[in-house]
């Protein structure tokens, strides 16, 4: 009740005062509660409460997301209305966070499918030593840093399974960088169209 009515009154809101007009979609629930905490405590009478799924761990009473729904519908609403300049900061960050997930979107649509021209031939070119077998569960791939090192690598390889990509540039550090940039970083393209797999849960 408490993800629902968020993502309504927020939306609300925002068509309200012009922040998302008549064509702009309606912004997701993940991209309102980015960077949210909320604690909800809800007291139910033990005749009441139910649980989903086998650990119990989520609340189930149907009762429980009406009122947390109804409550929380009011309140926030309320407080939107009576402070606009941190409800337009909230909304705003909203659509940049749906912004950039539509980028990194298609971004991996692009890394995945290659759709600049010859970008798959262009990323590969010259790099990618192959392996001779095209049995994906024996094959191996080798990633070397640099020319030099991907020229040992190549002598050393058994080149019936082992495949030897070098990597001429810097590899983004992924753990602190926005998804949109990983995707533009070449090395990482590079690793994906070797691999010829899907990115993330795509």
């Amino acid at each position: 009740g408490a993800k629902a009515a968020v993502t309504r009154v927020f939306n609300e809101y925002a068509r309200k005062v012009n922040l998302l007009r008549e064509k702009d979609k309606n912004l997701e629930g993940n991209d309102i509660r980015e960077g949210f905490a909320a604690i909800v405590s809800v007291r139910i009478p033990e005749a009441l409460l139910q649980f989903e799924g086998q650990t119990k761990g989520k609340l189930g009473t149907s009762e429980a997301r009406s009122s947390v729904d109804a409550v929380i519908s009011e309140k926030l609403a309320y407080f939107l209305e009576e402070n606009p300049d941190i409800s337009t900061a909230l909304v705003k960050k909203a659509i940049k966070a749906a912004q950039a997930r539509e980028a990194a979107r298609k971004a991996r649509e692009e890394a995945r499918s290659g759709k600049k021209k010859n970008r798959k031939e262009t990323v590969l070119s010259g790099k990618l030593t192959p392996a001779q077998s095209r049995n994906p569960q024996r094959n191996e791939l080798y990633l070397v840093e640099g020319d030099s090192a991907g020229g040992s690598a190549k002598q050393g390889r058994d080149r019936r399974f082992q495949a030897v990509l070098p990597l001429r540039g810097k590899v983004i550090n992924t753990e602190k960088a926005k998804l949109q940039d990983i995707f533009k970083n070449e090395e990482i393209n590079t690793i994906i169209h070797a691999i010829g797999a899907g990115v993330g849960s795509d």
